[in-house]
């Protein structure tokens, strides 16, 4: 029988899943998770891993209680576990930026300089696509969109829009959005937009942060 402090042995579980999340690979993994459920072939391929590797940190993942799987015949399909994962990739990345020099410094060289413009808030969103002022543009790939987006957006890839093959109204102004907000998908739409004479800003965060925040979403 475990004798240690029930505090001690709660500070163990907090550690496991800290452990868990302690690889930038794992932290990938989970971002693609954030889109929707997916096989661990994918995952792999989407994350540039072997599938051994991709296991191996998913096991990691599941064992600190942050992804959940289910067999589909010979497949494993993985999910984020129930709770708050995407808050708690948001509060790495806040300590990362407050207090890290060398996260500062990637934001400051680089996402900072990606869009001079500010990006829109979630409640600004709402009330434009409430008022019917704003177009709403899903960059991720059509798998990601297909498995869940955020309420009347148009997918149209960055393929799409650097080929000129879109038809948006130029009398709103067009937001964009994709992963998350260190995915460069939006930052691109919205150069390549601005260089077509849109009037374009990304939203600030992406589709896990919007459905984690209660909002409500289209597909599966």
């Amino acid at each position: 029988m475990n004798q240690d402090p029930p505090k001690k042995r709660l500070y163990e579980s907090f550690a496991a899943i800290a452990r868990a999340l302690g690889h930038a690979h794992r932290l990938e993994l989970l971002e693609q998770l954030a889109q929707g459920e997916r096989p661990v072939e994918a995952l792999a391929q989407r994350t540039g891993l072997s599938v051994a590797n991709a296991s191996q940190h998913l096991q990691q993942l599941r064992r600190g209680g942050l992804v959940a799987a289910r067999r589909e015949g010979k497949n494993v399909v993985y999910r984020l576990a129930d709770g708050p994962v995407i808050e708690a990739l948001a509060a790495l990345r806040g300590i990362a930026e407050r207090n890290v020099a060398e996260a500062r410094e990637v934001m400051h060289s680089y996402f900072n300089n990606l869009d001079s413009m500010e990006p829109v808030t979630r409640a600004e969103l709402m009330q434009r696509l409430r008022d019917g002022t704003a177009t709403l543009l899903d960059v991720r790939p059509e798998d990601e969109y297909r498995l869940g987006h955020l309420p009347g957006a148009v997918n149209v890839s960055l393929s799409a829009l650097r080929g000129r093959k879109f038809k948006l109204p130029k009398n709103r102004q067009v937001v964009a959005y994709c992963r998350g907000p260190y995915c460069v998908l939006s930052f691109e739409a919205v150069r390549l937009l601005r260089e077509r004479g849109y009037k374009a800003r990304r939203l600030e965060d992406g589709f896990p942060e919007w459905k984690a925040a209660g909002f409500a979403v289209q597909g599966p």
